[in-house]
This record gives C-alpha cells, sequence and structure tokens, in this order.
C-alpha cells in the first residue's frame, strides 16, 4: 500500500550587492544577491526543507551545515540532488512540489519557467510536477523594504515505506 506525506519548508537570507543572485538554480540580472555560506538560493532550500520534512528526514540545516567547507558556495542544485538521492534510498518518490519567492525585485516572471526546467530535471521528475510562483509583500516587512527575499515550499511524497 503506498503512503503519502506532505511537507513544507522556508527560507529566508539578505540582500547585499556584490553577490549573484540564484533562484531555482538559475542567475537572475539584479545589483544584490542573497547572502548565505551556499549560494543562498532560498527557493532551492525551500524545496529541500519541503522534501526532507515529507520524508521525516530532518532538514537542510542538519545534512548540509552552515560552515562546512565543502558546501562554501556551493550550488543548492547539487544539495537539491543529494537529497533526491536519500529519497530514494528511502523509497520515497515526489509526487510533486509548489513553491513561492516573495520578493519586492526584481520582476520574476520572464525566469520562472527556467527555474521549473532546473528544478524538475534535478529531482528527475516531470516539469509539470514542479509549480513555482513568485509574490511581494506589497512592501511590508524585510522582504517589501528589499532587504532580502523568502520562499515557501509544500512537497508530496509517495511511498512504501517499511
Amino acid at each position: 500500500m503506498k503512503k503519502m506525506r506532505v511537507g513544507i519548508g522556508y527560507d529566508a537570507h539578505p540582500l547585499t550587492p556584490g553577490r549573484r543572485l540564484v533562484l531555482g538554480g538559475v542567475d537572475i540580472p539584479f545589483a544584490k544577491g542573497l547572502v548565505g555560506w551556499s549560494d543562498a538560493d532560498v527557493l532551492t532550500h525551500a524545496i529541500i526543507d519541503a522534501l526532507l520534512g515529507a520524508a521525516s528526514l530532518g532538514d537542510i540545516g542538519s545534512h548540509f551545515p552552515p560552515g562546512e567547507p565543502e558546501y562554501k558556495d556551493i550550488s543548492s542544485l547539487v544539495l537539491l540532488k543529494k537529497v533526491r538521492d536519500k529519497l530514494a534510498e528511502n523509497d520515497w518518490q515526489i509526487g510533486n512540489v509548489d513553491a513561492t519567492i516573495i520578493a519586492e525585485q526584481p520582476k520574476l516572471r520572464d525566469f520562472i519557467e527556467r527555474m521549473r526546467q532546473q528544478l524538475s530535471q534535478t529531482l528527475a521528475i516531470a516539469p509539470a510536477q514542479v509549480n513555482v510562483k513568485a509574490s511581494t509583500s506589497n512592501q511590508l516587512g524585510f522582504s517589501g523594504r528589499g532587504e532580502g527575499m523568502a520562499a515557501w515550499a509544500v512537497a508530496l511524497l509517495e511511498g512504501s515505506q517499511r
């Protein structure tokens, strides 16, 4: 009998000049980038936490601790692939992922499809199983003031757990 599990993920990082902005594995032209130990890809980090949460496998920090030299500036897609492999080892298959990026600037509409393609390819699932949205916080809070970005994600896993 198949089991289904749902997980939720959240991540936020501050913006700073002089760093590249990477969301969903896609380089976004912008004057600022996100600060973090890895590439600080808030979208991919939220998806990683949603997947790990659904499988009851902890969180991103327990698998890829900040401060570890091997993760310095690493592409979050590499981390996502490691999570995909860990899910497979535990007999989980990804049903779907739905995620929202919260940012006032830049406008992300033109990059969403590339993000979906990158994420689905890394997860080895169909693009139709990955949905990415972008929203603003209507100038409220840290993201509304342009100080940072955040992302939320939900993931559905299916498996025949032992």
